[in-house]
Formats: structure tokens, sequence, C-alpha cells
């Protein structure tokens, strides 16, 4: 991230070096060197700490590792509050204010910040939310048109957010999630539902971006990051960050020890078919935790139990679960041959999802045919799925393919399984009871789009380890209060009479960013408008009212006075 001023190259004697790229040059720093004894010769550790001004050219527009290897320079730290707008947006603001407080955030945070960094720490978690950017060189425009949570609402510059997400060390994060999760009823019976995503990250001094297993965007190094996210309290419990290289199915065993070091006791895991592996199975028996994972039907271990319980229960009403528009039936069998313990395997079918899989199919096939087609009497080589669908004929050399005829058995096979899926659990539960509580992580998967896509993190914009890591710290904090969001909007849905469209997270913060307060002659900031019918519904999700909105808004006013 590129600080939004100049600084004087400094001075480092043989230690720097310009490198030009297009039309920018960059200044790269030497902070050491290696020696390599068996080729006999020193390589050089290089770092760019910022690009140089086209105006001058002995300025430079710095970066976070000029902050990191001239902590001594001079910044500046403070923007003037007559750059403040004068009009400010404060609905979002007002709601996010009250779920932090509710929440016991700024009480926890308060232990490992002092006042000056609390203010700016959760000024940054409501950008993320509001703005849905995480780009530090932005807040500014964030903090000139929004109230601010910092000590007289000071609007602090992109340098100073530099500064203050490398000043973060890894103990406050860890402090933190000790005394979030310490807070919880851990008497009570939970079911966590756990999932992981990768981030990209191009900054090549991030240690934990690796090459890995990306699900996006391939060929850029990644970094994994998961939440563990409580399905009955409707809530995000702790998080952890991993190494790209490392795949979920091994990395879920550490969390299944960390979720223990928190205290959690009477527990199960709700997990996607991504964690499935019989260590991890064997895992949790261990540890004694109970789980619920779901695999499709056509999975090669659960297919044939799908076809041998075919036509008992698809059209049986005592089956049917309206709920989700699907027919479910239980049966008890072992996970595999060794397995010392009888599981629940739930059948569903879905006759939505049986069209949709078989048009997917024939498309497929039809795809698969005309590519055959086009390649009649050619040399050529197919891969697996071909073989798979089609018996493949060629010439007396084996070398020029002839023509193709359909694998029937196959083929029908895999049409018979379209539509079906299971979950497996390790209690004894019904099939409608199974399904409750895996589509309890509807939440959680939710959390992940929101991050991605509603707080910018998709990609972290930064230059170092700690500034990676704090960035992850504040989109956690994010998630926390944007996922309150997220569940007083549902529950409030429930108790009106249709489904209006801005009842949603992006679309209620779109109308609560309409309540704005406007600077006067007198210089002092007034509420421009009575709050709207439609405002007054988001806000009712939320225990709020006008009459409480108009008392903050006097709050904020008085505070902008001083």
């Amino acid at each position: 991230m590129y600080l939004d001023f100049l600084v004087k190259i400094p001075e480092a004697p043989g230690k720097l070096v310009r490198v030009k790229k297009g039309n920018t040059t960059y200044i790269d720093y030497e902070y050491d060197r290696t020696y390599d004894s068996d080729k006999k010769y020193t390589t050089p550790k290089r770092s760019t700490i910022g690009k140089l001004s086209k105006a001058d050219n002995t300025m430079m527009q710095p970066n976070q590792n000029f902050l990191k290897f001239f902590p001594e320079a001079e910044l500046p730290e403070e923007k003037d509050r007559t750059c403040r707008s004068s009009c400010l947006r404060v609905g979002t603001y007002i709601v996010i204010k009250k779920i932090m407080r509710d929440c016991g955030l700024p009480e926890i945070l308060g232990r490992y910040f002092n006042e000056k960094e609390l203010g700016l720490f959760l000024d940054l978690a409501s950008y993320s939310i509001i703005s849905e950017n995480n780009a530090g060189q932005y807040y500014p425009d964030y903090a000139y048109n929004h109230p601010l949570l910092t000590k007289g609402m000071r609007i602090y510059s992109d340098s100073k957010v530099s500064d203050f997400l490398n000043s973060i060390s890894e103990d406050q994060s860890v402090d933190f999630l000790n005394d979030w999760n310490e807070t919880k009823d851990h008497r009570e019976k939970i079911y966590i539902s756990y999932d992981s995503t990768n981030k990209n990250c191009q900054a090549g001094e991030i240690e934990m971006a690796e090459y890995g297993h990306a699900k996006d965007d391939k060929g850029l190094p990644i970094f994994n990051y998961a939440i563990a996210y409580d399905t009955h309290n409707n809530e995000p419990l702790f998080y952890e960050k991993y190494p790209g290289s490392i795949n979920d199915v091994s990395q879920l065993q550490f969390m299944l020890d960390k979720a223990q070091g928190y205290g959690y006791k009477k527990i199960g895991f709700i997990l996607d078919r991504g964690y499935f592996s019989k260590g991890n199975i064997e895992f949790m028996d261990r540890c004694g935790y109970e789980f619920v994972i779901m695999v499709k039907g056509m999975a090669s271990f659960v297919n044939q139990l799908v076809l041998d319980n075919k036509g008992k229960f698809e059209s049986k009403r005592i089956c049917n679960i309206p709920d989700y528009n699907v027919y479910g039936m239980t049966v008890k069998k072992k996970l595999y041959v060794t397995d010392e313990t009888e599981r629940y395997f739930h059948i569903y079918h879905s006759i939505s999802k049986e069209s949709s899989e078989r048009m997917v199919m024939e498309a497929k096939l039809q795809q698969m045919t005309r590519y055959l087609n086009q390649h009649t009497n050619e040399i050529k080589e197919f891969g697996t799925a071909f073989n798979k669908y089609f018996e493949l004929y060629y010439d007396d050399n084996k070398e020029r393919f002839l023509f193709a005829t359909e694998q029937i058995s196959v083929i029908e096979r895999e049409i018979d399984l379209c539509g079906y899926f299971i979950i497996i659990t390790s209690r004894k539960m019904t099939a409608k009871e199974a399904i409750n509580l895996y589509k309890s992580r509807d939440v959680s998967e939710k959390l992940f789009r929101g991050d991605k896509s509603y707080l910018g993190n998709k990609s972290l914009r930064v230059h170092s380890d700690e500034s990676a890591s704090a960035k992850i710290f504040i989109e956690f904090i994010a998630l926390i209060i944007r996922n309150k969001i997220y569940t007083c909007l549902k529950e409030e849905m429930k108790n009106l009479d249709k489904k209006p469209n801005y009842m949603t997270v992006p679309a209620a913060m779109r109308e609560l960013e309409k309540i704005e307060m406007v600077r006067q002659l007198d210089n002092v900031y007034r509420l421009d408008h009575a709050i709207t019918a439609t405002q007054k519904t988001i806000l009712k999700a939320f225990s709020l009212d006008a009459a409480y909105i108009k008392y903050r808004a006097t709050e904020i006013s008085n505070e902008l006075k001083i």
C-alpha cells in the first residue's frame, strides 16, 4: 500500500537501488546480505520501500516497508478537522456502534489497546463494513463523511493507518480471542460450523503467502483463513490463518485441538465435504466430538447406498421435509470397513436438484460427443473423462481415433444418482434434524462470501507480516459485527408479512447511509430530515427507533463542537 504523500529519499549509502518498470521507478532498500559458501558469492536481500516522484527525483512516495525500515522518519499523522464534510452519514455508524457495545467489543479490546488506538481499530472495522473495502489509503475518504470512534472524532491519515497496522502485535489478537471465547457458556451444547477459504497476496515479504490450492485466481501466492462459527448462538468464535501450501483436511485436527483449548467440551462440528477423511473422523472420535458431514450422492463410497435405497422414500409423505423441498430417510451402517462404530447416513432426494444435475449431465455428454466427432480419423489422445463415459476405438496401430460409443451402464448409473445427497452424523437423529443442523452452516458460508465480497478482503493489500496479521484481526471483528447485522435482519424478516428487498445487509446499509446530518451556518450538525418508514423497519431489527437516532445525532453534534 503506497501512502498519499511524498518523503525525502532516505540517506543510506550503498543500500538504495532504483529499479525502473515501465513508466515507474521503484526505490529498493538492501536490508541484508547472505553468503553462499557453495557458489562463493554474496546475494543481497532487497525490499521495495517506495516509488520515485515524477516531479522531483529527490522525493518518493513511500509504502509500509519504508515505515518498517525507517521507523524514525517523521510522517504527517492527523488531518485537519476542517477537512470534514458538511454532510455526515450517521445511520449505519449508529447501528454498528450499538452492536459493538452489545457484543462487548470495546470493553474486551480496550484491555489491549489504549483509548487512541481502540478508536482507530474500531473505525477501521466499521470502514471495512460500510465501504466494503480494506485498502488503508482510502480510509481518509471514509472518515471525511462519517462520524468516528476516535477521541474527538479525529481523522487520521493513511500513513497513520499504516503505522498503526504495523504496531498491532500477534499477542493482542491472541489475547482478544481468549477473552472473547471465555465469555461463552462452555456448559452449553453447541455445534460449530468450521470452514475455510484462501486469500490472494502478491507481496513477496508475507511469509505465510505460499503457492497452494487456490480456489480462484490460480497462479498467485495465497494464505488460508478459517473461521469456527457457533450455529446455535449465531456468532463467530475464533479464526486461524495458516500457510497456503497446507490443505484443509490436515489443518482440521489443529483446529479441533484449538477448540478444546478454548474450553469447549460439549460440541459437535458441522463440516463441508472437503474435510472428509478417515484420519479426521478417527480424531474427532478420540476427542469425543460429534460431527455432521455432507457428501454428494455420486461420491464413490456412498453411491451404492443411494442405489440400494432408491425408490424407498422419494414419494413417501412421511419422509417429506417441506422446509428444504426434499425427501429423506436414515440408514445405520459403518463408514468404512475398519470403523468400530456405526454411523447414521441420512439420504435425501430433491426433484429440483435432480432436474438441474440431469441437465448438466446431458449437456456435458453432448459437448464431449461433439468434441469426439470433430477429431474423427485424427491421431488424438483424450482425457480420463472421455474414457469413463465412452468406449474409444482406434485403428489397428492404436494411433488414429475412429469413433466412440457411450458407456451405457456408467451413464445410466450416474443418471440414477442425480438429485441425491447424503449427510453423515455420528449421533442418532432423524433426517430432518440432520438437514436442519447442516443448513445452519449456511450463515457461516454467507460469512465467507460477505468477507470477500462485502468487506473487500479477497486480497490483502499489505507489505509485511505484521500488517497482514493486523488486517486479519480487524477483519474478524468486522465479521462479528456484520454477522450480527445479518442475523438481526433475518430474525426481523420472520415478523414481516412480506419479504422486502431492503432487508439484506447491503440494501439495509444503503438505506441507513441515507440518514444524514448537515452542518449549518452556525457550524452545528443537525439531522437533515425525518426517519423514513423503510429506515424505521430496518432500525426495528436492532431494537432502535427514530427517537434513539435523534438522541445519538445530538451526541455526535455535541462531540464535534468540542
